[in-house]
């Protein structure tokens, strides 16, 4: 008997692929468009009609059903008001990892087993292997960076059918022989739910912010900025100080409403060889302290050995060489080869 199949349909290239490759296969294929985000910006209208359209007509060319799962509600509360909740209070969040964790990988995964599905799928670049998560073989677009908050339960029950390509060109050919209507889609930009728009225009719909001043290092003034909630560590563009060398975001006081700069791309405050992690999920199991890893701190930062050590309920990670612009609120994700152990929250 067939395996029932729900894919997660975005819209666009890879999800397309990925459930044309599961109805090859001899999978029950079934299309799921997960209706998250409708609201739009101002200057930047939510592309949610276009992608769904784009998916049902993928869904039309395979011959699969294509359903809609409303989850703007949950999305909103688990998603955007998270992210919301972390700039405020002066982290950089990345909301594709908690939407992953709440949305596609447990509110997507047990509506559709409550609707007859077997499996799930998506469009990501990744493997999985007895519930354990594996790097896709195209390590430039591997996205398991965005996965590490999975479950193992979860990621029994999930297929990543394009994870084995070696290159996105591979992915593309696949799309256009299969006259996908997507084949030709340009990759989305901006945040993961709102299209084309940038963070601060986003943000600027729910929080309100003051004007403050932008200081060197050495506690002189030199500029002015519209909220110390925008700005992130290492952040070079965007800060409107003219002339000479060009300035890093180095520290930020959300009570003062300050935002720190330097010109010293040395600059310690810049640098970091030992990272914190809080808010812990392990996909299997902990890493072994007498191991050596390799972690990565944002999407497609270079990996780095590094070794662990248990500090209460967070973990210290001791890195070979120092990294630049570890940034509170983001994650960073620790790999034993092409095996991903999990990760943490840098404090």
């Amino acid at each position: 008997m067939k395996k029932n199949v729900y894919v997660g349909m975005s819209g666009g290239v890879d999800s397309s692929v990925a459930a044309a490759l599961l109805k090859e296969q001899g999978y029950a294929v079934t299309g799921v468009y997960m209706k998250n985000w409708t609201k739009d910006i101002p200057g930047f209208p939510c592309p949610w009609k276009d992608d769904y359209q784009d998916a049902k007509r993928v869904a039309v060319q395979l011959g699969i059903d294509l359903r809609v799962y409303d989850f703007e509600t949950e999305y909103k509360q688990k998603v955007v008001d998270y992210m919301i909740r972390e700039y405020e209070a002066g982290r950089t969040p990345n909301p594709d990892i908690m939407c992953n964790q709440e949305i596609k990988f447990k509110l997507f995964l047990n509506t559709a087993m409550e609707d007859g599905a077997d499996l799930i799928a998506t469009g990501h670049y990744a493997r999985t292997s007895n519930g354990r998560l594996l790097t896709a073989k195209n390590t430039d677009k591997d996205q398991t960076y965005f996965l590490y908050r999975v479950s193992a339960k979860a990621l029994e029950k999930t297929l990543f059918p394009i994870g084995e390509y070696n290159s996105k060109q591979e992915v593309r050919d696949l799309a256009k022989k299969l006259k996908l209507a997507t084949a030709e889609k340009h990759d989305s930009q901006g945040i993961c739910f709102v299209g084309k728009v940038g963070i601060k225009d986003f943000l600027q719909q729910y929080v309100s912010t003051d004007p403050g001043v932008v200081m060197d290092t050495s506690g002189k003034i030199i500029g002015q900025h519209g909220g110390a909630i925008f700005y992130t560590i290492g952040q070079r563009h965007g800060l409107n100080i003219g002339g000479g060398l060009p300035y890093y975001v180095v520290g930020k006081n959300m009570k003062k409403n300050e935002v720190y700069v330097t010109t010293d791309l040395d600059d310690k405050n810049l640098w970091r060889q030992t990272i914190e992690l809080t808010d812990l999920h392990w996909i299997n199991n902990q890493p072994d302290p007498d191991k050596t890893y390799m972690v990565r701190t944002r999407y497609r930062a270079p990996l780095v050995k590094c070794a662990t050590s248990i500090a209460g309920g967070d973990i210290i990670l001791k890195l070979k060489d120092q990294v630049r612009a570890i940034t509170p609120g983001q994650s960073a994700v620790v790999y034993d080869g092409d095996r991903v152990l999990g990760g943490g929250i840098c404090i």
